[in-house]
């Protein structure tokens, strides 16, 4: 087997859909089938099977996906430390929420693509913590920002990075804006929630089981954005993160509701594993990381 084709894997993997993976990597469709055919035959077993019009893992692909990531990671790894005397090449696979990707990560990205223009970055979605560290202990990603309550891991580094409050926000036209509220008397407003597994949703849902309140209409999404937009038009209330809702609550296009919970503060972190090769540029985005997000965002106006 070669990194070609652990790469053809993986992305199948990934799509479960061998157009989707043609197209990806720009290959032929037939290129595919026949890397993953072949891929199969070198392995003794099936990695992939059709049920009905549907292609997904058989066992045995799920466990080869594990190693198949961490050759590959070995080989980009290789590639960096061969190459690290001249100008360094490679990827980095980073782990992020989608809210610290789009508010808190341009500024270190730019920066980082400034001092190593030939390291990819490729940056995967973690929709919740425990698939960032699951992720990081099976090799998967050489770094994740992990957005939580501080939670040890011994065998992962973790550094703190920002801490901030999670705020409660409405439309500005809002009845309840002005008004000093417990959690009781949101539970009949409609709660605009992230995915489950979202490190700022279980907090919500904590401080609302210990206080026996259960809110009887909740609306589930994807998307930050999608959150936000439903928010202004005056559709329900959202627990977000200071930093998601900062420009918005300035530009008066929600305001923030006065509630009155036991919401610990939430802190973004680096990771990474304690046993992770620490390349030049890996070292360097940490670095960067450092340098221009740990900074106080705390924003108290709790009243």
């Amino acid at each position: 087997m070669d990194q070609k084709q652990l790469t053809t894997f993986l992305t199948a993997a990934e799509t479960l859909n061998f157009t989707k993976t043609a197209n990806t990597l720009n290959y032929a469709q037939s290129s595919v089938t026949a890397q993953i055919k072949s891929l199969e035959e070198s392995l003794g077993a099936l990695l992939f099977e059709r049920l009905g019009k549907r292609l997904v893992l058989t066992e045995a692909g799920h466990r080869f996906k594990k190693y198949a990531e961490k050759m590959v990671k070995m080989s980009e790894e290789a590639k960096m430390a061969i190459s690290s005397e001249n100008e360094p090449t490679g990827t980095l696979v980073i782990g992020a929420q989608e809210s610290q990707c789009t508010y808190r990560l341009p500024p270190v990205l730019t920066e980082f693509k400034h001092l190593y223009p030939h390291v990819k970055l490729i940056f995967k979605p973690a929709h919740s913590d425990e698939l960032a560290r699951e992720q990081l202990m099976n090799g998967a990603l050489d770094a994740a920002f992990i957005m939580d309550v501080s939670k040890p891991e011994e065998s992962l580094t973790i550094e703190p990075l920002v801490k901030e409050e999670i705020k409660l926000v409405a439309g500005r036209e809002h009845p309840l804006a002005e008004r000093a509220l417990s959690l009781k008397d949101l539970e009949e407003e409609t709660f605009l929630l992230t995915e489950t597994g979202c490190s700022y949703r279980n907090l919500l849902e904590i401080s609302c089981s210990k206080a026996q309140v259960y809110p009887l209409n909740k609306f589930e999404f994807g998307s930050i954005e999608a959150i936000k937009q439903c928010i202004i038009a005056g559709l329900g209330v959202a627990a977000l993160p200071t930093m998601v809702v900062e420009k918005n609550l300035k530009d008066g296009d929600m305001v923030e509701l006065k509630w009155d919970n036991d919401i610990p503060l939430i802190h973004t972190h680096i990771a990474w594993h304690k046993d992770k090769w620490m390349s030049k540029p890996l070292e360097d985005f940490i670095s960067i990381a450092h340098k221009l997000l740990k900074t106080p965002v705390l924003n108290n106006t709790h009243s």
